[in-house]
């Protein structure tokens, strides 16, 4: 238990001292509005919606085929 707590602090501070330097990047304002960032999320939205129905018929297909090689490995 204690390997694993000594384990969890350590990545922890590891990841925190290689985040530093994100933290010291300077900002800077953007002038985008309330139009812009709405387009955007719109079309964000039309990419999620093509992309969803491509990754179900992807899932099915493999589906069908480990159930085909399931199917073939009982009829021997």
């Amino acid at each position: 238990m204690k390997t694993t707590l000594r384990t969890i602090a350590t990545t922890v501070a590891a990841t925190m001292a290689t985040a530093a330097p994100a933290f010291a990047a300077p900002t800077y304002s953007d002038n985008s509005g309330l139009l812009v960032w709405s387009f955007l999320g719109f079309c964000a939205v039309i990419v999620v919606a093509q992309v969803m129905p491509a990754v179900m018929m992807i899932v099915g297909a493999a589906k069908g085929f480990s159930s085909a090689a399931n199917e073939a490995t009982v009829h021997r």
